[in-house]
């Protein structure tokens, strides 16, 4: 499991006895679409830069986010959450962004990956207030899995500024536009 935080569960229906049923389905749905988006950008990275220096920096970070979408993955079973029904647009659009950013070669990566990693920091934050909110005992292993990807997804923020992100061309017009798009997709896996 993804920084040693796994998730037991007895019974799909204890698991579903009184939790929130709305708030656990928009948090899982969007998150899990939001690691699916991860993983398809960082490959899309790897198919430009995968056989140069920042390859296997990439490939690392690429490895936390595979170990991510598998708990997401895992979760939604338990949870009886259907995925977002955009995520054949994620796909396409991910790797774009991925390759996109990185045919402007390691500097234009390394943004990509500051941008998308500090809105989702900023969104796991937003949910762990929600669940803590609602019930922080009942929510408790939802809650640590969410801190621990969050911290995952900081440190990927902070190797991408250790690799010259902000050396980018553009690099705050292009973090303000990548930012906006992650605000978008957000919004709409809650939701669709």
């Amino acid at each position: 499991p993804a920084g040693g935080v796994s998730l037991r569960l007895c019974s799909t229906r204890a698991t579903l006895e009184g939790i929130n049923k709305p708030v656990i389905d928009r948090v899982i749905r969007v998150d899990h679409a939001g690691e699916y988006g991860a993983n398809r950008i960082y490959a899309g990275q790897m198919a430009v830069l995968g056989r140069s220096s920042v390859g296997p920096i990439i490939q690392q970070m690429w490895n936390q986010e595979k170990d991510h979408l598998k708990k997401f993955n895992e979760l939604m079973v338990a949870y009886r959450v259907r995925p977002t029904v955009l995520l054949p647009f994620w796909n396409v659009a991910g790797f774009v962004l991925g390759a996109g950013s990185a045919l402007l070669g390691k500097k234009g990566a390394m943004a990509c990956t500051v941008a998308v990693e500090e809105s989702i920091s900023d969104h796991y934050n937003s949910q762990i207030r929600t669940l803590m909110e609602e019930d922080p005992e009942k929510y408790k292993e939802l809650l640590q899995i969410i801190k621990q990807f969050r911290d995952d997804e900081r440190e990927h923020h902070d190797i991408g500024l250790e690799h010259d992100a902000e050396a980018a061309p553009a690099y705050s017009v292009l973090k303000t536009v990548i930012q906006l798009g992650c605000k978008a997709a957000i919004f709409l896996s809650e939701r669709i």
